[in-house]
């Protein structure tokens, strides 16, 4: 969509997407029937399409909250959790993303409930709330990341925060504000975070009220940092714990992991996997740190290889 324009041009038709993507969440929040699509529904179909994972994102807190994703043609979809465990069909929101290199949730707006966007576009940074009126431009540079993720408040305010990888490895924090701006980045983490294909969470793994993180390594270890609540240099994250695969299971075979907090209702942080069959799969928090999945349950059939981002 923006390949053959000026750069101007170009922040302009992202700013119309998000802006459009938005509209369609504030549809979805009102519990609107659902937007007809060309597309089959991953989670009613197969395909046998498959793009590589460009970015994993996930947004924040331990309560119910939505699974966006896109499809190789730059197409956003969401599909609203039904709150016992799964995704009811999903709203289309529309196309234009192809070239985001970086998008991912947080609930910011409408007092911790919006579900709003953050969008990296030719290194600009995007904001808009799910009901706001205008999109915000947060500023250059973000082409310095290769990944970002929220996965909650980390820094101990109020808001959700953004998690950076730089393309030396290492990872920073930024906190958010309640207007979706960011304060002064504060490094998390020194070099070493390139070593992981996948960063995610959404709320607390651990039981003790704070968010944490968790990791993948590109060896298909996963590993569970649980987060200080604090936005001190270096020490944003605890030391890491191995998480043991469930029974039956390997971290290394799935082609997406993502968090969207508690899937299935019980107050408790979930995670979710992508299998290379394209089954969907839920593996329910513990809140204990030693084992915090327990062993998975299948809520989605064939086809989510089909999107080359979910978060």
């Amino acid at each position: 969509m923006f390949t053959l324009v000026s750069r101007s041009v170009r922040q302009a038709a992202a700013v119309a997407a998000v802006l459009a993507a938005s509209a369609v969440l504030a549809v979805t929040a009102t519990k609107a029937a659902p937007i007809s699509s060309s597309a089959p529904d991953p989670a009613q179909a197969g395909h046998a399409d498959k793009a590589p994972l460009i970015q994993q994102a996930a947004g924040e807190g331990s309560g119910l909250f939505p699974l966006i994703t896109r499809d190789k043609n730059g197409r956003l979809f969401d599909y609203e959790p039904k709150g016992t465990g799964g995704f009811a069909a999903r709203f289309d929101l529309g196309g234009g993303y192809a070239d985001a290199t970086a998008l991912t949730q947080a609930n910011i707006s409408a007092n911790l409930t919006g579900t709003d966007l953050y969008a990296v576009i030719d290194g600009m940074l995007y904001y808009t709330a799910e009901r706001g009126n205008d999109t915000k431009v947060l500023g250059g540079g973000w082409d310095a990341y290769n990944l970002l993720v929220s996965v909650d408040n980390m820094g101990g305010t109020a808001h959700p925060d953004l998690l950076a990888r730089d393309k030396d490895g290492a990872l920073w924090l930024y906190q958010g504000k309640a207007d979706g701006t960011l304060a002064a980045r504060v490094r998390a983490g020194t070099g070493g975070w390139n070593g992981m294909d996948e960063l995610t969470g959404r709320g607390d793994y651990t039981g003790d009220g704070k968010a944490d993180l968790v990791a993948r390594s590109t060896t298909g270890t996963l590993y569970l940092y649980p987060g200080t609540g604090n936005a001190t240099a270096d020490a944003v994250v605890g030391t890491r714990v191995t998480v043991a695969a469930p029974s039956g299971t390997a971290w290394k075979d799935y082609t997406a992991l993502v968090s969207v907090g508690d899937n299935d209702g019980d107050g408790k942080s979930d995670l979710i996997g992508v299998d290379s069959a394209g089954a969907l799969w839920l593996f329910k928090g513990t809140g204990k740190s030693s084992a915090p999945f327990a062993a998975r349950t299948q809520i989605g059939t064939g086809g989510w290889t089909a999107y080359n981002l979910l978060f």
